[in-house]
Order: C-alpha cells, then structure tokens, then sequence
C-alpha cells in the first residue's frame, strides 16, 4: 500500500492540513479495515474501485464514490472491494466551516455526497478530479474549487480556533474546565461554539486527540506496555484508557493491537 502527503498551498494553509493519496493493487483476500477519529473531516474521491462499509449490526453498503466524511464519533468499517486510488483533502478541525452549506453537526458519521453539498458545483468537482490525470492535477483542480468558494476566512471564531490549538499541543490531556479557564469563557458557550464551527464538543475533540496520540506511541513502539501506555496518555487508571480506546476504534487495545493499527493510522492519520 502506497500513501502519499502532500501540502496545500499558502492560501488554503489555515483550513487545509493536506491532501493525500491512497492507492493499492486488488488484494486477493480482502482485509477490514478501521478507520478511527481523528476529529478532522475529509473530502474523499475513490478514483479506484469502491469501498464496502459495515455498519454496527454488520450490515454493508457501498460508499459514495466522492463523498465529504463528517466528523466520526465511533470506528468506521471499511472494505476495498479491487484496485485502491483515493485522494483525500484533510481540513483542520476547523477548516471545513466557511465551505459546508449545511449545518456541521448534522453531517456526523455521515457521508454526504458533494451534489448534496455544492449542487451542480459538486458534480462538475466530481468528474473532473476522477478523470485527472495526476495527483498534481487533482491539486490544482481542488485548490481552484476551493479557492472559488472561500468568501470569508473570518468564519472560524478565534477563540475555537485557538482552544484547537492548544488541545493538540497538550495532546487532548486538558480537561473542559482547565480550557475555558484557559479562553476565558464559559464552559457552556465554549461547547456551543465546537458544536457549530467543528460538529465535536471539546471533551469530544479532545478524547479523540488524546487517543490518535496513544495510537502513534503505539505505532512507534515508544512504549509497548498497556499499564505505561495509560498512564503516559494521563488516563485516570488502565479502565478509562480501555474504555476510551474501545469507545473509538471497536476493539480493546489487545485486540487491536497489530496490523490493524498500522492500517487504520496510514489510512486516516498524517505522520
């Protein structure tokens, strides 16, 4: 499996994280694969074969060809089904905002096809980043759509965007109370502005944060025990960090544990 990253330009930098590809031939077994949280939504062309996903009762369907992902709060199941080419655009937390036309919070766990989301705009996206010849003409392609749609960056409130912040530098490990604090606003109008700007409350965006930073301890190998595992996250006691981590990926750390976790960050996570 090939992934590759690559950065956006100057003037998409604050809402765009990156954009990247997934490509792979057609397995002869085909695997499962978890996608986890990572509080970040996605603009997802497959200009390979279709992806099988499973619902919680088992049940599968096919997702969209092109597709936004909203915001996950639980695993995603996920299936190739032949040749995998899928170019992704990553927004920050944040950065999705100034495009949606539909509220954020209703698009969690949602695949919204960009029809729904940008009417004949979305079609014409559609056809022209599927027959593209070159991940550099994908870019292009994306950044012009962007960039055609961008009215006001002045969208994303200053306070959630710093509040962001400093839940990734602290790794997710700051408690509500200890970030309202920190903003100097209440708790109850900090969560309002999550909700409408990023469709997470904070707690939300930052047990997601905290976690996709124990699975790349884990992917590393920094640490293999669970015990120094939980306690390195700042989980109260190895419950909590169990609870947490089935809560997110499906499995417990010791089921999870393996070549399912280097899927499911190369598949959602940038290094």
């Amino acid at each position: 499996m090939n992934h590759q990253i690559y950065p956006p330009s100057q003037d998409l930098a604050a809402l765009v994280e990156c954009y990247w590809t997934l490509e792979s031939p057609k397995e002869k077994t085909p695997e499962k694969n978890i996608i986890v949280p990572d509080g970040c939504m996605k603009m997802i062309f497959h200009y390979g074969d279709l992806y099988k996903q499973y619902s919680e009762n088992g049940n599968c369907d096919f997702l969209p060809r092109c597709f936004v992902i909203g915001q996950l709060t639980r695993p995603l199941e996920v299936e190739p089904t032949g040749e995998t080419g899928i170019f992704f655009v990553r927004f920050h937390p944040y950065g999705f905002l100034p495009f949606a036309t539909i509220p954020i919070k209703e698009m969690e766990n949602t695949a919204v096809s960009l029809e729904k989301l940008f009417g004949k705009d979305g079609k014409d996206i559609e056809k022209k980043i599927l027959t593209a010849g070159s991940t550099s003409e994908r870019i292009e392609l994306m950044e012009t759509f962007l960039l055609s749609r961008l009215i006001d960056t002045e969208t994303i409130d200053h306070i959630v965007k710093s509040t962001v912040e400093t839940i990734l530098t602290a790794n997710g490990q700051l408690s509500v109370d200890e970030l309202s604090k920190q903003t100097n606003i209440n708790r109850r109008q900090l969560v309002r502005k999550f909700s409408s700007t990023i469709g997470l409350s904070p707690k939300q965006l930052s047990k997601t944060i905290r976690l996709q930073a124990t699975l790349k301890m884990l992917l590393n190998k920094k640490i293999t025990s669970l015990v120094a595992l939980a306690y390195q996250g700042e989980y109260y006691d190895q419950a909590h960090f169990i609870k947490d981590f089935k809560e997110f990926t499906g499995l417990t750390p010791k089921e999870f544990y393996g070549d399912d976790l280097k899927m499911s960050l190369i598949f959602d996570r940038t290094e």
